[in-house]
């Protein structure tokens, strides 16, 4: 009989395997690399706990064949302390002769003890299991957002991921720009993504460190009535990995203040010049969601960024929608509680999810592994 139990040390080889087999490249085999950081992701870390653990899948056969990956994230909501667990990679083995295993690993999931479950990366098949055991898909949790800013060299980038040699027409791309930008008439040039947008408003923006960016959290998210509670080395721990994304690029630390000095906004972003910058968090106090954005569009722009993409969050959406941004839905964020009271705070947008408080801080994206 096939079984369901909690991920073991000696099960990490197979479960590498499982993951390059299904989300790199199946061609090779796992480097040790990866073998060492799932087993620190998911056995180690300071956000593991025993209690809410990652889970196996095993055939009858005695093979594994399915895993889920399984992080705690501390939330307060009031007075309330919560212990969230965030689903992460949800594979199955392809080849496996089990139909119900993933179905099992997320029911499985589900019945433990957190009091709130949560997914940023379910695709339609997942949305379709977490939605038929009383999960809720959260739309404006949902997006992905893009924004232009080097339209030759934005191009260029999409089509290198496909065809490497097309990084050979980089001077050409960069000349383009150069040229679009001298047509652009003075109203024009701020869509470019212009420094000059946040100086005009009295803003100032100062790249941090890594310390500087986790003080701002805090006080940049007490609005939302269900938000993050992580201990101190909790947080340094996600932002510390948070930065470590060389396929992305150098981490760009950077904190808004307003005219008199006082805090706005903060922003995470991952940039190579020339390529589209990864945007990680994008924080705001209420009413300076766009001054904080265009700040980060302006930042990019002077790092020679050719683009910026990023997850949504409804706090940010509506300030987005006047600044020729561009969305796109390549997964689902879902949630699920046996308290209805938890999950109404994200349908009704008091939550803070997605970015450090969500899966795409770890180095599953944007690391190599070779």
């Amino acid at each position: 009989m096939s079984q369901v139990r909690p991920l073991q040390v000696a099960d990490i080889p197979a479960v590498a395997g499982l993951f390059q087999r299904t989300f790199r490249d199946d061609r090779k085999p796992p480097p040790p690399a990866l073998e060492a950081y799932l087993r620190r992701l998911y056995l180690e870390a300071p956000l593991c706990d025993p209690d809410i653990a990652s889970l196996v899948h095993v055939a009858s056969e005695g093979d594994i064949s399915g895993f889920v990956g399984v992080n705690v994230l501390p939330m307060s909501h009031g007075p309330r302390k919560l212990r969230a667990a965030i689903c992460g990679s949800l594979m199955v083995e392809p080849r496996a002769n089990d139909p119900m295993a993933g179905a099992r690993l997320l029911r499985t999931f589900l019945a433990g003890p957190q009091d709130i479950s949560f997914s940023e990366t379910a695709n339609a098949l997942s949305t379709q299991m977490w939605t038929r055991l009383r999960g809720v898909a959260l739309p404006q949790y949902s997006l992905d957002w893009l924004r232009v800013i080097r339209p030759s060299a934005f191009v260029l980038d999409l089509a290198s991921r496909r065809i490497g040699a097309a990084r050979l027409f980089d001077p050409l791309a960069r000349g383009l720009d150069r040229y679009l930008r001298g047509r652009m008439q003075e109203n024009e040039l701020r869509w470019t993504g212009v420094p000059e947008i946040w100086t005009s408003k009295g803003l100032k923006v100062t790249e941090t460190d890594r310390a500087g960016f986790a003080a701002l959290i805090e006080p940049l998210t007490r609005q939302f009535a269900l938000r993050p509670d992580w201990s101190e080395e909790q947080l340094a721990h996600i932002i510390e990995e948070a930065s470590q994304k060389p396929d992305y690029g150098a981490a760009v630390f950077a904190s808004v203040s307003s005219a008199n000095g006082a805090p706005i906004g903060a922003f995470l972003y991952h940039a190579h010049p020339g390529r589209v910058a990864r945007v990680l968090q994008v924080l705001a106090v209420p009413g300076q969601a766009g001054s904080v954005i265009d700040c980060l569009i302006g930042h990019a722009a002077q790092r020679g960024a050719a683009g910026l993409r990023g997850r949504t969050q409804p706090a940010l959406l509506a300030a987005m929608l006047g600044r020729r941004v561009a969305f796109t839905q390549p997964a689902s964020t879902v949630v699920h509680s046996r308290d209805e009271e938890l999950v109404n705070a994200f349908v009704n947008a008091q939550g803070f999810f997605n970015g450090l408080a969500g899966e795409h801080w770890n180095r599953l994206a944007g690391e190599p592994f070779e």
